[in-house]
């Protein structure tokens, strides 16, 4: 890979949908959810794998070295996200997770590929032959990678469509994917930069919860709640749903202190006891409004967000 210079992935920045009226200067690609890695062919029949945090991950993915291969003797360095699919062909990062952290186990990660294959989905192309191609359009880039045809049992391009943002959005969601990452067409490739030309959207979905504990913060937040310990009611009683730990004004999480102090309890309120150390445990009666992503086979949710407060509501009322 001597001969190859080095990137550092480009990242998006969250937001919603550019406005109408420019829509038509836009990209719209499908929300891969996965773990982001550059791809390294010099053009000898090799690949070299590096995650956005430069680790060497070929080792853990054996089943993508034939991609070197495939591209033969022509130096080019990919960028894209290696996924795990479901049994609907949708990026399942749990599934995946399974297959990461195992370059110091070839042997691991050659058994992990034949029961949950990789799959390279590639977006970009930052290198061709001799020259850099950074600096060029999104448009240019995108031509170019198409015309390498990179299409495999373990790798593939998938298409994507230009403007039409509202209508990807809603396609994205009614199949049930993360979202949709919108690119700039005459956007330049900026490395190591969260770039408002790339803009990742979302859907947002949300769930009513009940607090049964909470963890302090540090700092600053010592004495204030740094997450909250949450869960979902069900006939035979609290089913732990996860750890929030964002969504909060000052004014709300002091707010919420005071609510946790009185309802302070000795005794866990959750069926199984998760396994969260300095856990503080109150009555299970707030209801709250979370935000998130997706959820865990286990139902956990997935990156969530405190939204509210719902003092209209209470623990019987859901579930």
């Amino acid at each position: 890979m001597a001969s190859l210079p080095r990137f550092v992935p480009i990242l998006a920045t969250p937001g919603s949908l550019p406005p109408p009226a420019v829509d038509e200067q836009w990209a719209y690609e499908v929300k891969q959810d996965g773990q982001r890695a550059v791809a390294y062919l010099p053009g000898d029949g090799s690949v070299r794998l590096l995650a956005r945090s430069g680790a060497d991950i070929t080792p853990a993915y054996p089943e993508l070295a034939a991609l070197g291969r495939a591209l033969g003797r022509v130096p080019a360095v990919l960028d894209g996200e290696i996924v795990a699919l479901d049994g609907q062909g949708r990026s399942d990062f749990e599934r995946l997770q399974s297959r990461m952290g195992l370059s110091g186990s070839p042997a691991k990660a050659a058994r992990m590929a034949q029961r949950v294959p990789a799959q390279l989905v590639l977006f970009d192309l930052l290198f061709l032959r001799s020259g850099s191609l950074v600096r060029q359009p999104w448009t240019e880039r995108r031509a170019a990678l198409e015309e390498l045809g990179l299409d495999g049992p373990h790798w593939s391009t998938p298409a994507v469509v230009v403007g039409h943002g509202e209508q990807a959005l809603a396609m994205t969601r009614e199949a049930g994917l993360e979202g949709v990452v919108a690119k700039r067409l005459s956007s330049v490739y900026e490395p190591g930069v969260r770039a408002r030309t790339w803009i990742k959207i979302r859907h947002a979905r949300t769930v009513d919860v009940i607090v049964g504990g909470w963890v302090p913060g540090r700092g600053r937040l010592g004495g204030l709640p740094g997450a909250l310990l949450v869960g979902e009611r069900h006939p035979g009683g609290l089913r732990y749903a996860g750890s929030v730990g964002t969504g909060w004004s000052d004014a709300e999480r002091t707010r919420l202190a005071e609510l946790l102090r009185v309802a302070a309890v000795d005794r866990c309120p959750f069926d199984e006891a998760p396994p969260v150390a300095g856990a503080h445990w109150v009555l299970p009666r707030l209801v709250g409004e979370v935000r998130y992503s997706t959820r865990t086979k286990a139902g956990r949710l997935r990156q969530p967000s405190w939204h509210r407060l719902r003092p209209d509501l209470a623990p019987d009322d859901i579930g």
